[in-house]
């Protein structure tokens, strides 16, 4: 609509570079402001570095050679500073600074087309990075209280049976977006429902070849109603049971100590694994 009704000829890129910025930060969450912010900054240093090369430094050059020292004495100190300290307005400032000089084997010297293309990309992004603060991300504490929930829902349909083809995979892309705000204990929890998973995963083939698979099954069964006590109860009798199995004895040392860890996790996080469900 602003660009209709501007009829601003820059306004195709403005908007390219609006959906390039969100795209960027917004799965950065509680920090896509702070990203678009640099972007803007370390783009709007380039544009102005950019404008000084091509209007006050290109016009008195003629060689290839000394095209390429004028264009190296802006990026080779700006790419050494942002690989030095890897900020991003930095990076920025380095990575965009060729697209906003925008070199061609015969150079256009029109200032005006050259000030409304840099404005267009500065709008897109400042509209991005406006964007992120109309429009706040979810905060940290919601964030991770909605992961834990979503895990612990996966985790009892694993106990009920359905499988997951990478449990690992699947909670450590949970651990990935854990935000920064989360509490050690909240990541503690993200880390047990991994234990656990993985337990169960490796022990209920494994219960079934000695089998033990249907005792193996109520202890998942009240797991997956909210009940870790009596999950373990229910893995204690099995313990005890496997402790009488005088055949395929590895398997059973195994499986007694998957059996172990997981009564141990169990107990650790009862108040986790009895929580209620995603509300």
């Amino acid at each position: 609509m602003f660009w209709i009704v501007t009829a601003w000829p820059g306004g195709a890129e403005a908007i390219t570079f609006a959906a390039i910025s969100v795209i960027l930060f917004a799965p950065r969450a509680d920090q896509a402001h702070a990203g678009a912010m640099g972007f803007m900054v370390g783009t709007g240093i380039a544009a102005v570095a950019a404008s000084i090369i091509r209007f006050a430094v290109l016009p008195h050059l003629e060689t290839f050679a000394a095209f390429s020292l004028a264009i190296g004495l802006w990026l080779v100190p700006a790419g050494a500073a942002a690989g030095n300290w890897r900020s991003g307005a930095l990076t920025y400032m380095a990575a965009y600074f060729v697209p906003l000089l925008a070199p061609e084997n015969q150079m256009s010297y029109d200032a005006a087309q050259f000030y409304n293309a840099a404005l267009a990309i500065l709008a897109g992004i400042g509209a991005a990075a406006l964007s992120f603060r109309l429009l706040p991300p979810l905060s940290p504490e919601f964030c991770a209280r909605r992961l834990l929930a979503l895990t612990l829902r996966d985790l009892r349909r694993l106990a009920m049976g359905r499988t997951f083809g990478d449990w690992m995979g699947h909670i450590h892309g949970r651990l990935s977006a854990m935000p920064r705000g989360a509490i050690p204990l909240q990541r503690a929890q993200l880390l047990a429902s991994l234990s656990v998973g993985s337990e169960i995963v490796g022990l209920r083939p494994l219960a079934r070849r000695l089998g033990v698979g249907t005792d193996f099954e109520h202890a998942l069964a009240a797991l997956a109603e909210g009940e870790s006590s009596i999950a373990i109860e229910h893995l204690t009798r099995l313990d005890a049971a496997l402790a009488g199995n005088r055949f395929a004895q590895r398997e059973v040392v195994q499986a007694r100590a998957r059996i172990l860890t997981l009564s141990e996790v169990l107990l650790e996080h009862a108040d986790y694994f009895d929580s209620g469900a995603l509300t």
